[in-house]
């Protein structure tokens, strides 16, 4: 009688609908019966700027010559309207992170390094703190549907507005800040109970659509005498019509939020499984723009994922005026660090990530407000190991990599303005990326989804 055959490899194999990261959630569900929550982005692979590559110029297209060339980085933005345009100096912004998400120190940090840069910084949820001011040359004040310590004296003190509809973590759903990063000064800037978890609305409150939005542009423009520019920031979803609502209703720039885009808490279904890649907004959103006829008058700023300086340079050839960052800028800090620096000495931070049971290069623990650098903490030990000093001069550093990578590939593609970056200069290295971006294939003339 002959024996079974038992094929190892087989017993082995891991299910593809049903693997050990899917086995474990659903444990995990039907244990807790709560979905999780984390802070930063989405871990999941999708088309990206790393799938464009750029055309440097050779014997058809003359290239610069290194450092001997200026190229130009000046960055207007809010020429619409406002009496007052933002003047930066490069066309990379720090994004929107709360007071509350972030310590005071890290937000003086950020503020200090945007100063340094010739670069904005922007407030978040729970309104604007004094070292955020006092440290920013340019400020920009969110409005979020929280209203969290909304102020419109800090309205006028700002030096533009950005009215938040949706940030691309999580488009359609509310901010979180748990109760233990609740600490007396958040909860008396946001009116809330100390130590109690907050959740904010999903939605504003005194509109329901466009036409209630023009409204509120227009309170924002006569209670600041018409000076400051209006952003409208939107989570990339509906890119195409958001875009065009958002200039309907009266907006000098547009902020266009890709899923890639990190967050301080949410659950994590959000972050995995809503929005669109950040590659496929921006051709959207500029789409949007020139059926409007208001390229150029309209500025557009692309976040989510961006990370260097080719990063940067990619988004601005497919047509976004500049770019902000806000994972990369709490990297820059030291987060997912294995040290931290206190003191003039360098200290390890292994045993606070041991506790949170989890690593450098893995922790997504913002929510936690146990932050092992003390980037995303309101705990008074933690958030002393990220000082302003410290914390500035690493932000500043970043910031001025990005702005050499930006203009060294601008130069290798011949253009004395970072601005002249254009589709042409770019090749894609698959066929999602190549339809998403609507450029060609990388050594063809095909663009996919494009009839000839």
């Amino acid at each position: 009688m002959e024996k079974p055959i038992h094929f190892a490899r087989l017993q082995q194999e891991e299910s593809q609908g049903y693997d050990r990261k899917t086995i474990d959630y659903i444990h995990t569900a039907a244990q807790r019966g709560l979905y999780e929550i984390r802070g930063l982005g989405a871990k999941r692979r999708v088309p990206h700027f790393d799938d464009l590559l750029f055309l440097g110029a050779s014997l058809s297209r003359y290239p610069l010559e290194g450092y001997r060339e200026k190229c130009s980085t000046q960055t207007l933005l809010g020429t619409r309207f406002a009496k007052k345009p933002v003047v930066l100096d490069i066309p990379i912004t720090i994004a929107g992170m709360s007071f509350g998400a972030l310590s005071a120190n890290v937000k003086e940090a950020l503020g200090r390094a945007a100063t340094a840069a010739g670069t904005s910084t922007t407030t978040g949820d729970g309104g604007m703190t004094q070292e955020e001011r006092r440290s920013s040359k340019t400020l920009v004040y969110q409005c979020l549907p929280s209203r969290y310590g909304f102020n419109p004296d800090d309205v006028r003190r700002a030096d533009a507005i950005e009215v938040v509809i949706g940030q691309g973590a999580k488009p359609g759903g509310g901010g979180m800040l748990l109760g233990q990063k609740v600490n007396p000064r958040v909860a008396s800037m946001r009116t809330l109970p100390a130590g109690v978890d907050q959740r904010s609305a999903s939605r504003h409150p005194d509109w329901t659509g466009p036409d209630d939005l023009a409204i509120k542009i227009q309170e924002l423009r006569e209670i600041t005498d018409w000076e400051k520019p209006i952003y409208v920031k939107v989570g990339a979803t509906r890119t195409f019509n958001d875009v065009k609502l958002a200039v309907h209703a009266g907006a000098d720039v547009v902020v266009i939020d890709g899923m890639q885009g990190g967050t301080a808490a949410t659950q994590t279904c959000f972050i995995e499984n809503v929005g669109i890649p950040t590659l496929a907004a921006v051709r959207q959103a500029v789409d949007a723009l020139e059926d409007l006829n208001m390229k150029g008058q309209v500025q557009l700023i692309v976040s989510g994922g961006i990370r260097t300086g080719a990063d940067v340079a990619k988004a601005l050839a497919l047509g976004a005026d500049a770019v902000a960052i806000g994972q990369g800028v709490l990297m820059a800090l030291g987060c997912n660090s294995d040290t931290y620096f206190k003191d003039g000495a360098l200290h390890s931070a292994m045993a606070d990530y041991a506790a949170l049971n989890t690593s450098p290069g893995f922790c997504h623990h913002c929510h936690t407000g146990k932050c092992p650098v003390g980037v995303t903490t309101q705990d008074a030990v933690l958030e002393q190991r990220l000082q302003p000093e410290e914390g500035s001069r690493r932000v500043r550093n970043y910031l001025k990599t990005l702005n050499m990578e930006l203009t060294t590939i601008a130069r290798a593609c011949g253009k004395q303005n970072v601005h002249h970056l254009e589709p042409e200069d770019l090749v894609a290295l698959t066929v999602e990326a190549a339809a998403m971006a609507r450029i060609p294939l990388a050594g063809t003339s095909w663009i996919p989804g494009q009839q000839y």
